[in-house]
């Protein structure tokens, strides 16, 4: 069910594009819940977890600024489309390769830490990664690629995710140095999560619609724990 619900979230995000075309103010505002469901889980989840499981302090917090680090290189490399911006030029008929691969590796690492985990963080990764494959979507349409690249993209990248928690549950090194690994991938959380909740509003102005989600994906998770 867990492998389903990860595909299902990437080619649900495409569909709404090619079927409803979605407005941004949407986008933004699922974005917001997302970002802010995935921060929640993160912090009343994941570290009270690694914590628990390690009692190496040091190490854990070293992994999570490591985290940090990686995805920071990546989004370098992505332009922000874990975030949902992409800021590199639609009309480029390259290939954007860099892109691909970023996305792939951001992917494949938010599968890992499921293995274990409760229900919270599944759906949290499956609510982040919509918006996300809206955003996808909508470069590939305007920078009118072809059918077939824009297919096996969303394809290959709908896999990710689920090879990731595949992995973490069938190898046994990965069992074994789960807490590590999950402190790891809660650097990506933080760095992802933040940026997608702090990024400057428009004229620097309070948003009460993304202030609502913001509060909205915060209650669902404290609910829900």
């Amino acid at each position: 069910m867990s492998y389903i619900l990860l595909i299902s979230s990437v080619l649900v995000g495409s569909l709404l594009v090619l079927w409803l075309k979605p407005q941004k103010e949407f986008v933004r505002l699922l974005l917001a819940f997302s970002g802010a469901y995935l921060l929640s889980v993160t912090i009343l989840h994941l570290l009270p977890e690694v914590y628990e499981h390690n009692h190496n302090t040091k190490l854990i917090g070293i992994l999570i600024l490591v985290g940090i680090v990686v995805q920071s290189v990546l989004e370098s490399l992505s332009k922000g489309a874990e975030h949902g911006h992409i800021h590199i030029h639609s009309n480029s008929k390259q290939f954007p390769w860099l892109l691909f691969v970023s996305l792939c590796i951001h992917a494949f690492s938010e599968g890992l830490p499921i293995h274990g985990s409760n229900n919270n963080l599944l759906w949290a990764v499956v609510v982040h990664k919509i918006p996300i494959a809206i955003v996808l979507t909508s470069f590939f349409v305007h920078a009118k690629y072809s059918k077939t690249i824009v297919l096996s993209f969303i394809g290959i990248f709908s896999l990710m995710s689920p090879l990731g928690y595949f992995l973490a549950d069938s190898v046994s090194w990965l069992a074994h140095h789960h807490a590590e690994i999950t402190a790891l991938i809660i650097g990506v959380f933080l760095h992802i999560s933040t940026i997608i909740l702090f990024e400057s509003s428009e004229n620097h102005k309070f948003n009460l619609k993304k202030f609502t989600a913001i509060l909205l994906g915060i209650i669902l998770t404290i609910v829900t724990l």
